[in-house]
């Protein structure tokens, strides 16, 4: 009997930087253009290269590969990137987005210790996006767990979908890690989804980002929804491949990532 065929959203898949890890910005890159990925999420972190807008151009221009989106450095490891003011943080994603011709600036709500980047943040956000044409995508998290303890890390909300944004990205891993129904989040989304992290997880209370298809996430389900809703944005693999054995292996998986998404027939049961 033939497989079900899954229908997936004519949009561009890109490579998230942050999927060659330990290896660099310009390693993403050369995997992209390599792979056939349409274009690349430039997460800015440690990285000098991340950081530095002329080498962000010549490394798209080289290898032809364009950068349709830009994740400005709010996780943990990158507070003092571009500033340790967030607000700093965000304009300087706004202008390199803007230089770089991506669309989108991906970010995450703020930590609750940032109470007055949290108070002002929603309305912060809705200030930004009526300056510019870049959209700012806040994304979905999940709160921090240990053992049997939870804690509240971000603020207003980890869950983005109860205040009001302009523009969502959605992260199946953590939905995954949130323990949260990534088809029903999609759902309150609405049609102010602008941008899609697909990876997979399987509940644990790490965020995993494994390829589309390792875990328990509705991958194929979520690229079908997009298709029939008529998405208009990205999806970019944001996978962890950091304990990849060597470049090759690596570059399996980021390939089998990049199948996975493009799928024309897909057996949707999970890969155990």
């Amino acid at each position: 009997m033939a497989e079900p065929v899954v229908r997936i959203p004519d949009a561009k898949v890109a490579l998230s930087t942050a999927s060659v890890y330990p290896e660099s910005t310009t390693t993403a890159f050369e995997t992209a253009a390599r792979l056939g990925y349409d274009g690349v999420e430039v997460m800015v972190w440690t990285d000098p290269v991340s950081q530095d807008i002329e080498a962000l151009r010549r490394l798209s221009d080289y290898h032809q590969v364009p950068i349709l989106a830009v994740h400005a450095p709010c996780l943990l490891i990158t507070q003092r990137v571009w500033s340790t003011d967030p607000w700093t943080k965000l304009r300087r994603a706004q202008a390199a987005a803007e230089k770089l011709g991506a669309s989108t600036v991906v970010v995450h709500p703020p930590f609750r210790w940032q109470r007055q980047y949290a108070r002002d943040f929603v309305s912060g956000i809705w200030r930004m996006a009526h300056e510019t044409d870049v959209r700012f995508a806040v994304e979905n998290m999940y709160p921090w767990r240990y053992k049997d303890r939870e804690m509240l890390a971000y603020a207003p909300e980890w869950d983005v979908t109860k205040d009001d944004y302009r523009h969502f990205t959605v992260d199946l891993s953590h939905t995954a890690t949130a323990r949260t129904d990534a088809l029903a989040m999609i759902d309150r989304m609405g049609d102010r989804l602008g941008h899609v992290h697909l990876a997979d997880g399987r509940g644990s209370a790490k965020d995993e980002h494994l390829v589309p298809g390792r875990g328990t996430q509705p991958c194929a389900e979520v690229l079908e929804r997009l298709a029939l809703g008529g998405f208009d944005g990205h999806v970019v693999i944001e996978v962890n491949t950091r304990r990849a054995m060597s470049s090759a292996e690596r570059e399996a998986d980021l390939a089998e990532a990049l199948a996975f998404t493009r799928l024309a027939g897909f057996s949707q049961t999970p890969r155990k």
